[in-house]
């Protein structure tokens, strides 16, 4: 699938631009562009793709997508059987922060904000719990222009470096989470022998070993920093690269994605990949094997 090069509507709005979608069904090819997006969804459910990673989205989530990440909101299937309807409503939000803001972002006095931007390089999801604060900070923007736009969206880049403490890392899955240097390295060890090792039959004993702590120990330790089993953890990971093989195509059968993704039984596989996707995979496959576009 070839990723599609997306010029912002810069329409003169400034370094910070606006974009409301009112519209029968989200923009629905892989795309990217150089600006960093804030996004509310308002209307509208179906599957984000960013990068590598997909997870069902709906209305009342926010996003923040990483400058130069290819990504796409696809729409539930549904929006494309009345064009008439206007079934979905976004606000994006787009903003250059490695050109046109670079200069306001190297302040000393945006440390903070600076730190935080670098960790948007695989995008991120806002937590629940600041959802109902921030969609309402990002209608208050969407409605004003000029130096008070930059002011109202610097003040929510503030609020996210220092306010949020447990982004969800659109790269894996997983929350972030602020960690000792011993339980950075630990959890590091966990996260990369997973997504190296997610295609054999881990078993708690051989993670547990990674991590340096005992089955039960580790089970805890798990639970405590991600607020979700290991289990739950592994199988988010196999779906995301279960997923990916099918919108590039790479694959023969559907038993052939799950043999490729740790899963010797295809109905186990089926039963996962649909309590983490909300669909089969072979309707995912029907749904987002749409043909290439050139760019």
């Amino acid at each position: 699938m070839k990723v599609i090069q997306f010029t912002v509507p810069v329409a003169e709005q400034g370094a910070v631009v606006i974009q409301e979608d009112i519209l029968p069904y989200f923009y629905n090819y892989l795309h990217r562009h150089k600006e960093a997006q804030v996004t509310l969804i308002i209307k509208g459910e179906g599957t984000l793709i960013a990068g590598n990673y997909t997870q069902p989205f709906k209305a009342g989530e926010i996003y923040v997508i990483g400058a130069n990440q290819p990504h796409m909101f696809k729409g539930d299937a549904r929006y494309f059987e009345n064009l008439q309807e206007k079934n979905i409503h976004a606000i994006h939000i787009f903003f250059d922060h490695e050109q046109a803001l670079q200069g306001l972002f190297s302040l000393k006095e945006m440390e903070t904000v600076r730190k935080f931007l670098q960790l948007t390089a695989n995008s991120l999801q806002l937590p629940a719990d600041h959802a109902e604060k921030i969609g309402a900070d990002i209608l208050k923007i969407s409605r004003l222009s000029g130096a008070e736009r930059l002011l109202a969206f610097v003040g929510m880049l503030v609020y996210f470096s220092k306010q949020v403490k447990e982004w969800k890392s659109l790269s894996t899955g997983f929350s972030r989470h602020s960690y000792s240097e011993s339980e950075g390295l630990r959890m590091n060890d966990i996260y990369q022998y997973t997504l190296e090792h997610y295609a054999e039959n881990i078993s708690l004993g051989q993670i547990a070993g990674v991590a340096h702590l005992t089955t039960y120990a580790f089970c805890k330790y798990f639970k405590k920093h991600t607020r979700k089993t290991y289990l739950e953890f592994l199988n988010e990971i196999r779906i995301n690269v279960a997923c990916k093989k099918i919108i590039n195509g790479d694959f023969d059968s559907i038993a052939a994605v799950a043999y490729a993704t740790g899963y010797n039984n295809p109905i186990t596989f089926n039963r996962v990949f649909r309590k983490v996707t909300g669909m089969s995979p072979s309707a995912y496959a029907r749904q987002y094997r749409f043909e290439e576009v050139e760019s």
